[in-house]
This record gives structure tokens, sequence and C-alpha cells, in this order.
């Protein structure tokens, strides 16, 4: 059966929301799915996909919350035509797509089949689990602690920085994602005499929480700061209820790749982010 489009996130949830909250290599659908039908993202209209089969079943799901990329699961072959069809006539300025890599590189396709514009990989993603935390080889001077308002202005830079870094969107959106994640304490900061690191979290789904943001100045990396960090969030997650902890790495970045295995990190699964581009 053709996708059926909607802004409903309760129809969504209905369809498709026991799908991506149960399981792991959808977390990031899920936490989005959470955050909106909580009405974290007031300032952005949510777009989702769902198909089913004959027998009434899912078969996959999409969504985006502007303005990142659209998410999609693990699609059927050929699901993807029938898939960018049906969302550019709702959403034709989709600015990319993020997911298994089979899946977002048949949505590129068809995208650039249907547009004529051209994609790229933009990033290459391990995502990693974890279910006990081990110390780090090399533990770094100071703590972990609950961000404050009053930092607000250099976590705001340091949001900004890690987009810009990471070449994904959210430099702009920066004030809105501190002030989010700080009034539902979801950021933290390393403090060895003032903060140096600092990692956030996304909302506990179905038992997993998932770490990130990590980001760390320029001045003050190669201290351990960053594996510190997420090792006593990863720890406090566990401690208040989560069976397990999730982040994203990107593949060509071998240090965050290497500190996060050293507390105790796995890799299960990819993802790959296409970029967009109209002729």
């Amino acid at each position: 059966m053709p996708p059926v489009l909607t802004a409903d996130q309760h129809e969504f949830a209905a369809h498709a929301g026991s799908f991506v909250r149960g399981r792991i290599e959808y977390n990031v659908m899920a936490s989005v799915l959470e955050g909106v039908l909580s009405r974290d993202y007031s300032d952005a209209t949510a777009l989702f996909a769902y198909a089913l089969d004959d027998a009434g079943e899912l078969e996959y799901a999409a969504l985006r919350q502007p303005p990142w990329p659209m998410l999609v699961s693990e699609l059927p072959r050929d699901a993807g035509r029938e898939l960018v069809a049906a969302w550019l006539g709702t959403d034709p300025g989709v600015p990319g797509v993020n997911g298994p890599p089979d899946a977002a590189r048949s949505v590129a396709a068809a995208w650039c089949e249907l547009t004529r514009g051209v994609s790229r990989c933009s990033m290459r993603e391990a995502m990693h689990t974890l279910d006990e935390v081990l110390d780090p080889p090399r533990p770094a001077a100071g703590g972990l602690r609950l961000a404050s308002a009053d930092e607000r202005g250099v976590l705001i830079e340091w949001m900004a920085a890690f987009a810009r870094e990471a070449g994904v969107p959210g430099a702009e959106q920066a004030a809105a994602l501190v002030d989010l994640r700080l009034g539902q304490e979801r950021l933290f900061v390393w403090d060895d005499g003032a903060p140096v690191s600092m990692v956030g979290t996304a909302p506990v789904v179905a038992a997993v929480a998932r770490v990130g943001p990590v980001y760390t100045p320029p001045e003050h990396r190669g201290r351990g700061y960053a594996g510190s960090a997420v090792a006593a969030v990863s720890r406090r997650a566990l401690a208040r209820g989560a069976r397990r902890c999730v982040l994203f790495t990107d593949l060509a970045n071998p240090t965050s790749n290497k500190i996060y295995a050293e507390v105790g990190y796995r890799r299960i699964t990819d993802w790959e982010e296409h970029a967009f581009e109209r002729a």
C-alpha cells in the first residue's frame, strides 16, 4: 500500500509508535516523536509517513522535524521511490535523509531521480550501545554536574560550534536547544575549575537513554574530558532506570569511536546521512 503522510503526531504514534519505540535502532525517531507529542518543538511542524501492508501491519516509517533531515526506517525493496514521491508533494524542501544505509541510499536515489537534483553522503555514523559503564582508562580531572542557567551563553556557543563541526543543522537553533535541555535537566558540563566540556541527553524512551551532543572546545581537548563526561552521564542514566544507553559517532572521527569504546560502548549498526542539492 502507498505511504500515508500526516502532520498528526497522534495518528503516527497510533500506527508506528510501538514500531519505533520497540527497536533500539530507531531510538532517534522515537525520541523525536516523544518530543513532538510532549510539545517540546512548538516552533516547527513535523511531518510523518507510514506504510501498511495488506494485512494492516506496518512496513516502514519516516518522519521529519524541520530543519533536520528526514529520518527513515528500513525500507522494503523499491519503497524509496513511492515514499519520496509522496513526500515531495507536502515537503518539497526536505534537505536530506538520515537512516540505515540501504534505506538512506534508496531515498537519496529516488529524490535525485524525481527532482533531477544531486545528493551526497554527508556523514557515515556508527550507533553504539552500552548497558554497563567501564571506568575511563585515564580519568579526567574534575567532575560532572548539571549545567546551570548562568552558563547559557557559553553553552549556546558550544552547541552552535558542535553543529558547525559536525556539519549538521542546529547552529541557528542553538539557543532554543540549550533552553529546552536546561529546562528539562538534560544538559551537563564537565567542570575542572570551570566548564570544559558539554554533554546532552535525549528523553528516555522505552528504557533507552541517548547521549549527545558531546562537545569539548579545542583548547580543552586531549585531556579525557569527553570520555569521562560520557561515562558519568551514562552511569547516571542507568542508575535512574534506563536499561541501555546509545550514542552515535562519526565514522570519520576515530578519536570519538575509541574513547567511547573505552567506557563500554559497542557498535551495533550504522546510519548514513545524505544531503540533497537541487539542480
